[in-house]
């Protein structure tokens, strides 16, 4: 029996909403391909998944998307699409979806035709998605209140979908295609980064055209990054909670409207602000990386609200648990979007592409992606639909593609676990740098595994250190400043008693919970910086750099502000934070990076002589000598020294014949470190970056012979560099 069948015989079908006066519409039959509202020659074709439907209608509203004006009943279904044209439509019309079906929960339907829904392959919605009684598709404040259907129509009050023109003069836009080893990523906000900077015009700041700024993308030039990668801007909703405490869902991982830019972040009622930013930052050679979020939505749990897939097709489009009322839930939100189902998978692909080839992205960060590569019993499979797809896929073949490795789920922690063409955000990079620049006894092993690219954990799929996008900080969690600032966190402006968020960070406050004069606690965490932004960019691997950070952004301890759209989340471009020695250092550190090709070459430091005797990388004891077996096993030991043979570190430039010493003091105690006698590396060391001062330029730079002594204050490091031999 379809599913078609089985829908039309279930009792207790809701009675039909009023059509508005005028209703009728000359319609066609239409196609079923492509999904959504597609503008074409003559009108607009209409296409919409819904498999247990009887009916579905499309509603046109007014310029302002308040007044229903028409209301048109698809008239033709293949496999499961409804789809219809209609003739005179234009760009710019207002529209919405309503589904007539089953309203059954206990077997997993939740059709309500008295509600508007968002057609899922929106190109532009009219409105931002603001919580409120009107999205929810039943009474609130009854018992059991999920089971039963609200029959008051919200057409006028939800964000409406947009009809919208593809066409757009990319000109000789191009993607920058950063080799993966050699990028640089900068998470950032759309709206934190620039709504408060002050050379960017007032009417621009916190939108795409404010990020595709003059001022934005110079500072973004001038410190050295290459690929910026943004917190959601595919559409989302404030829930219902945080709009009645006077908080918003900031970082927007609430997302419905997997192909329409927010429009909170247009300055005008047009997406192709979005793509004038793109371009804009592909002329000054700036990736876009988009972070998405295809493992759940935010209609929530049983008790959530109705907005979309909800009301469209809830079995296709969720994963739900036996009793078919509730929902799986490997993400802490409420639901799971079922990648397994070929609707959903399909609605995932097509978003992707579109992002890729309509709006010119360079690549994608997967939140939770273990959720979206579990199968069909809920494991979490490197062959399962959603992986399978990609890795067939020709147009995702030239983007980046970027797993957050882990989610809620049973074995949902998978770093190392994605298979070839993927990189993942390393969170054990993280922990391991973290714990040893605080001092954690027996941490030197791992740091040093983290150091040389990770291949203790991508190894096993032959992925390489471009695999690993190691990051200190990122969004979820502290910044760096409050990093060595707090020991613990505080987030009370979120309202919820200090209670989100995570409690064990690795952070170390310096002596000192928070703000503080001590002159010696001020000047030790700005070494502590200085050593997390020192050793990210030393690592092999990829590097990601928080938006901020470079500034010493804070954010008062709060180590979860998702909710605060406010000065404690967004960019503090007032004078003392421009003028804040550590952007200087990180601009210098990241130009650095780009000059030693030994810094960034995508293979693993192993520490293996070759045919000739020659080892990539060679580590020293505080005394100048090789480390032994011993002195790697003792706790105690955080003082040592290595070397990077550039010879390892095949490259054209200029620069490709400099070998590196880097040298690691964190132990709460002054070092003098001998400078190893290398047997090839004869010449003299020059001191480049010591983070008990900076940063110096090879004019200025101290030259160290081997023997020489090299010392170190407390929780400090030093890079040196030696000219090729001729």
């Amino acid at each position: 029996m379809t599913a078609r069948a089985v829908a039309k015989s279930r009792p207790h079908r809701a009675s039909t909403p009023p059509a508005p006066a005028g209703a009728t519409a000359a319609v066609q039959a239409g196609h079923a391909w492509p999904l959504g509202a597609t503008l074409e020659h003559g009108g607009v074709n209409f296409a919409v998944y819904a498999s247990a439907a009887e009916r579905v209608e499309i509603c046109l509203f007014d310029a302002e998307g308040v007044q229903e004006e028409r209301r048109i009943a698809l008239p033709v279904c293949t496999d499961d699409i409804w789809h219809g044209f209609v003739p005179g439509l234009q760009a710019g019309a207002r529209y919405g979806v309503r589904v007539h079906g089953p309203y059954e929960p206990h077997n997993g339907w939740r059709c309500n035709p008295y509600k508007l829904l968002l057609d899922p392959y929106a190109r532009q919605l009219d409105r931002p998605l603001k919580g409120n009684e009107w999205q929810y598709g039943y009474p609130l404040g009854q018992d059991k209140r999920d089971l039963h259907m609200d029959t008051r129509d919200n057409g006028a009050h939800v964000a409406k979908s947009v009809v919208v023109d593809p066409h757009f003069d990319w000109g000789d836009d191009r993607h920058p295609a950063v080799p993966m080893e050699d990028s640089i990523f900068y998470e950032v906000h759309v709206r934190g980064f620039t709504q408060q900077m002050p050379d960017v015009p007032e009417n621009l700041r916190g939108t795409f055209a404010g990020l595709a700024s003059e001022p934005a993308i110079a500072h973004l030039k001038k410190l050295g990054v290459t690929s910026i990668e943004l917190l959601p801007v595919q559409a989302f909703n404030d829930e219902r909670r945080l709009v009645d405490l006077g908080l918003a869902n900031y970082w927007g991982y609430n997302t419905i409207g997997f192909f329409a830019p927010d429009p909170r972040y247009m300055a005008g009622n047009d997406i192709n602000e979005f793509r004038h930013m793109v371009k804009a930052l592909h002329a000054a050679g700036l990736e876009v990386i988009l972070d998405v979020v295809y493992n759940h939505s935010c209609e929530g749990n049983h008790l959530g609200p109705t907005l979309c897939f909800k009301g469209i097709d809830n079995r296709s489009y969720y994963r739900l648990t036996e009793d078919n009322r509730h929902y799986l839930d490997f993400t802490g939100t409420g639901n799971t979007l079922n990648a397994s189902h070929p609707a959903m998978l399909r609605l995932i692909m097509d978003s992707l592409r579109y992002w890729v080839e309509e709006m010119h992205v360079d690549g994608f960060r997967f939140d939770l992606a273990p959720a979206i590569a579990r199968t069909g019993t809920g494991a979490f499979d490197h062959r399962s639909p959603f992986l399978s797809a990609v890795a067939q896929d020709p147009v995702l073949k030239r983007a980046k593609m970027i797993a957050e490795p882990w989610d809620l789920g049973e074995y949902g922690y998978q770093v190392g676990g994605f298979p070839q063409g993927w990189s993942e955000w390393n969170g054990q990079y993280r922990d391991r740098v973290r714990d040893y620049w605080r001092g954690v006894e027996g941490s030197l092993g791992d740091f040093a595994a983290a150091l040389c690219g990770s291949a203790d954990i991508y190894g096993p799929s032959r992925r390489g250190p471009r695999a690993s996008v190691n990051l200190i900080t990122v969004h979820d969690g502290f910044t760096l400043n409050d990093l060595v600032s707090y020991n613990d966190k505080h987030n009370e402006a979120n309202a919820e008693d200090n209670r989100d968020g995570e409690s064990h960070n690795r952070s170390w406050n310096c002596g000192a919970e928070g703000p503080t004069d001590d002159p010696e606690i001020l000047a030790f965490r700005e070494r502590q910086k200085r050593n997390f932004l020192t050793t990210l960019f030393c690592s092999r691997g990829v590097p990601l750099l928080l938006g901020g950070d470079e500034m010493s952004r804070t954010q008062g301890g709060n180590n979860n502000a998702y909710c605060q759209d406010n000065p404690i989340s967004w960019f503090d471009w007032s004078e003392p934070r421009r003028k804040d020695p550590l952007l200087a250092f990180t601009q210098s550190m990241l130009r650095l990076r780009r000059e030693l090709p030994v810094l960034r070459h995508n293979a693993w430091l192993t520490g293996h002589a070759d045919e000739d005797g020659r080892r990539d990388i060679v580590w020293y004891s505080v005394w100048g000598q090789e480390m032994t077996p011993e002195e790697w096993t003792n706790p105690a030991v955080r003082c040592v020294g290595a070397v990077l043979d550039a010879r390892f570190a095949p490259s054209h430039e200029e620069e490709s014949g400099r070998s590196v010493l880097l040298v690691f003091n964190a132990t709460g105690e002054d070092v003098t470190f001998t400078i190893p006698a290398v047997a090839r590396h004869d010449g003299d060391w020059a001191l480049r970056i010591y983070t008990g001062e900076g940063f110096f330029e090879e004019a200025d730079a101290r030259g160290y012979a081997a023997e020489d002594k090299l010392e170190l204050l407390a929780h400090s490091m030093a890079l040196l560099t030696q000219a090729p031999q001729e």
